[in-house]
C-alpha cells in the first residue's frame, strides 16, 4: 500500500503480476503524480497471521514504467541505399513533458545475429544506415522514462525490406590443375563480393570473359549464376575478367592473369608460422618482397582430399591473416597457404598446417618390442594416423615397469618412432607403453609384455665352443690311441664273422640220410626226383668265388642225415625233418654247388605241400644258392606242431 495525501491505497499481488520469482505491484498514472515521493510498505498476510514490512520513500520518476511504444512502419527512403527508417507512436496515457530514451533491435531474415542500438529521441523516426541491398529485416522497439530504472515491454515486431542496386565489385581467384597430355589444363574461377561491399542477396548473374595474349581478338564468354566456373585451358597464358550484374547495372571488372605452363613463378615469402591468441588463428609470414600488393590465402582441412571446404580470401597491407576460431572445424589440421601477388603476377606460395583447437588424441601409438637382450630392449611405435590425432603431437612418453614394481619413465621428441631400453634385469618380465602427448594432453597406447633372455648369443657361442672343444679333444686322443694299439680298436669296431667252415655242422657225418625218402602227406614218401628244383645256371666265375668248398660239406651231412630221418621215421619218434641237400657227381672243372638245395620239412598231414621244391636233374644249378657268392642265406624253418626242435 501507499500513502497519498494521507489516504490508503492497496495493491493486490498475485501471481500473475510476478516476475519471475519476486511478486511485483503497478499503480496507475491516474492514481500517481509525477515529481512526488510515495511511503511504501509491504504487508503479507495468511493463515497464521500478519508481518509488515519496514516504509521505504520513492520518487515516482525513478520507477515510472510505461507502456510499450507503437511501430506505424518500417521501410527504405527513396534513391538512398543501403538504409531503412522506422517510424513509431509515443505510449499512451503518458504525461507529455516526459523525455524518453529508446531500445531498438534488428536483425535480417534467416540470421541469428541481432543488433541492439539505444538513443534518446522526442521524435517518432530513426534511420537504419549501413545494411545490405534488398535485404528484409525485422525491427522491435521499447522505451523508458529518462531517470527511471524501468523499460517498457517490446513493441509488436515490424519487417522493411532495403532497396535493391547494382552489384558491387568481385574478388577473384583461380586454381590452377596439372596439365593434361595433350597440353591442355582445367582452371576453376572463383569470386565473391568485395571486402566492404554490401551482401546482395537476390540471385544475380555472372559473366565470365577470356581469352590467349597470343590471340586477345578471339574472346570467349560464359554466363553462370554459381559463384564459380571451371575452364579447360591451354598451356598458353590467359587474361580472364568476370562481372556481376542485375537489373539495376553491373559491377566492375574484377580481373585475373592465368600464367603459362612454363612460366616460373617468383619467390618472396621467408618464414611463415602459425599461433592461437585468445579466441583467434593467427598466420604471419615474413617476405623480402616490400611491394607486394596483396596476399592471398587458402585454407583447407587436411583430410579433405576433394577440397570440397575450400576457402580463401585477401589481405593488403599487413603481413598477417586473423580467422575466429569458431569458423574452422575443432580437432582438425588446415592447409594454409600464402600466395604473394604483385601487380598481376602471382608469386609461388608457402604453406603451413595449423590447429584452430586441439585436444589429447583418439588412440595412442601401437607399440612393437624388438631386438630383446639379456639387459636391453628396443620399444618401436608407429605414428597415430591424422584422422585420431586432434592436434600436433609434440612428444612420446615411454612407460616402463618391471614384474618386481620397478617404474621408470622417458619422454622423447616427436620426430622419434624408437627408443632403446637399457639397465634391465636379466630373466625378468616387463610391461612397457608409449603415451603421444599434445598440447591439450596425452593419451596411452597399447601395453605390452616381454621377457629379458636368460643366455645371449655371446654366452651361447662360448658353451658350444667348450663343449665342441672337448669332443674334439676326445676324438684326437681316440684317433692317437687307435694308431697306437690298432687292433683293440679295430676289434671294437668291425668285430670278427664267424666262419662257417669252423662251425661243429662240418663234423655231422654219415650215410645214414642216403637212400632214404621222405613222406609225402599222403603217407607216401618223397623220392628224389621230387625233391629236385629247377635249378638256374650261374656264370662260372661267379661260382668259383665261394669261400669254403661248401658242397663237400653239404655232401657228408646229406648221408648222415638221411640215416637218421628213417631211423626217426621206424621208431615212431616225432622228430623234426630238416631238408637235405643232394648233390650229384659234378663232372671235372664244375663246382659242387649247382645240385644241393634245402627243402621244407613234411606237415603231419597227407597234404602236398603247394611250395615244395622238386629235385633237378643232374648237373642243373640250384636257384636258392645263386646269391651264395657274396651273401649267406639261411631259410627259416616253419616250426609244426607236434614237432620238437632240433638241437644242432
Amino acid at each position: 500500500m501507499y500513502n497519498l495525501e494521507r489516504k490508503l491505497e492497496t495493491c493486490e499481488i498475485n501471481s500473475s503480476t510476478a516476475v519471475g520469482n519476486r511478486p511485483s505491484c503497478s499503480f496507475s498514472f491516474l492514481k500517481v503524480l509525477t515529481g512526488d515521493t510515495f511511503s511504501i510498505q509491504v504487508e503479507a498476510t495468511n493463515a497464521e497471521g500478519t508481518t509488515k514490512s519496514d516504509v521505504t520513500k520513492w520518487r515516482t520518476d525513478e520507477i515510472v514504467k510505461t507502456e510499450p511504444p507503437e511501430i506505424l512502419n518500417v521501410k527504405p527512403v527513396s534513391g538512398v541505399k543501403r538504409m531503412i527508417q522506422v517510424k513509431w507512436k509515443r505510449p499512451k496515457q503518458t504525461y507529455v513533458p516526459y523525455n524518453f530514451a529508446y531500445k531498438l533491435q534488428f536483425w535480417a531474415v534467416n540470421s541469428t545475429v541481432v543488433t541492439t542500438i539505444t538513443f534518446p529521441s522526442n521524435g517518432n523516426a530513426y534511420n537504419l544506415t549501413n545494411l545490405q541491398s534488398s535485404m528484409e529485416y525485422i525491427v522491435k522497439l521499447q522505451c523508458k522514462v529518462i531517470g527511471s530504472k524501468l523499460w517498457s515491454d517490446f513493441s509488436q515486431e515490424k519487417m522493411g525490406m532495403t532497396e535493391e542496386e547494382a552489384p558491387y565489385g568481385l574478388e577473384l581467384w583461380r586454381v590452377l590443375g596439372a596439365p593434361e597430355v595433350d597440353g591442355e589444363r582445367t582452371v576453376q574461377l572463383l569470386w565473391k563480393k568485395a571486402r566492404g561491399a554490401p551482401v546482395l542477396e537476390k540471385t544475380l548473374f555472372y559473366e565470365i570473359q577470356y581469352f590467349s595474349e597470343n590471340n586477345p581478338n578471339l574472346t570467349e564468354t560464359e554466363n553462370t549464376t554459381a559463384q564459380q566456373v571451371t575452364l579447360h585451358l591451354g598451356c598458353e597464358t590467359y587474361q580472364v575478367a568476370v562481372i556481376a550484374y542485375n537489373s539495376f547495372g553491373h559491377s566492375p571488372e574484377a580481373k585475373l592473369r592465368i600464367p603459362a605452363i612454363h612460366e616460373k613463378p617468383f619467390q618472396c615469402i621467408e618464414a611463415m608460422h602459425a599461433r592461437l591468441a585468445q579466441d583467434q588463428l593467427v598466420v604471419e609470414w615474413q617476405s623480402c618482397a616490400q611491394d607486394v600488393d596483396m596476399w592471398m590465402v587458402e585454407w583447407v582441412p587436411d583430410l579433405d582430399s576433394e577440397r570440397s571446404d575450400f576457402s580463401w580470401g585477401s589481405v593488403t597491407g599487413a603481413k598477417s591473416w586473423t580467422i575466429q576460431q569458431d569458423k574452422l572445424k575443432p580437432f582438425s589440421c588446415y592447409n594454409i597457404s600464402v600466395y604473394p601477388v604483385l601487380q598481376d603476377k602471382v608469386g609461388e606460395p608457402r604453406s603451413i598446417q595449423a590447429y584452430a583447437k586441439e585436444k589429447p588424441p583418439s588412440n595412442g601409438p601401437v607399440t612393437r618390442v624388438e631386438n630383446i637382450g639379456l639387459k636391453t630392449a628396443t620399444i618401436t611405435w608407429e605414428e597415430i594416423p591424422k584422422d585420431q590425432r586432434n592436434g600436433f603431437i609434440n612428444n612420446y612418453t615411454i612407460f616402463c615397469q618391471s614384474e618386481y614394481g620397478e617404474e621408470f619413465s622417458k619422454t622423447v621428441d616427436s620426430s622419434i618412432l624408437r627408443y632403446d631400453l637399457e639397465s634391465l634385469k636379466r630373466k625378468t618380465s616387463y610391461t612397457v607403453l608409449v603415451m603421444a602427448s599434445t598440447s591439450a594432453g596425452g593419451k596411452n597406447g597399447t601395453s605390452i609384455n616381454f621377457k629379458t633372455l636368460s643366455m645371449n648369443v655371446l654366452e651361447i657361442v662360448l658353451i658350444t665352443s667348450v663343449v665342441g672343444g672337448g669332443l674334439l679333444t676326445l676324438i684326437v686322443l681316440t684317433v692317437m690311441y687307435s694308431l697306437r694299439k690298432p687292433n683293440k680298436l679295430t676289434h671294437l669296431c668291425w668285430p670278427v664273422v664267424p666262419n662257417p667252415a669252423e662251425s661243429s655242422i662240418a663234423s655231422w657225418r654219415g650215410d645214414d640220410f642216403k637212400g632214404k625218402r621222405y613222406l609225402k602227406d599222403d603217407d607216401s614218401v618223397y623220392t628224389d626226383k621230387d625233391m629236385i628244383l629247377k635249378s638256374y645256371s650261374y656264370p662260372h666265375d661267379l661260382i668259383d668265388k665261394l669261400v669254403v668248398n661248401f658242397g663237400n660239406f653239404l655232401e657228408d651231412i646229406s648221408s648222415e642225415e638221411a640215416r637218421k630221418g628213417q631211423q626217426g621215421i621206424s621208431g615212431g619218434e616225432r622228430n623234426e625233418y630238416v631238408t637235405s641237400p643232394n648233390r650229384r657227381d659234378c663232372p671235372p672243372g664244375r663246382s659242387g654247388l649247382e645240385g644241393p638245395v634245402l627243402t621244407e620239412p613234411p606237415v603231419p598231414k597227407a597234404q602236398h605241400h603247394p611250395s615244395a621244391p622238386e629235385l633237378g636233374k643232374e648237373g642243373t644249378p640250384n636257384p636258392y644258392l645263386k646269391n651264395s657268392v657274396t651273401t649267406r642265406e639261411f631259410l627259416a624253418f616253419e616250426v609244426l606242431p607236434g614237432h620238437t626242435e632240433s638241437k644242432l
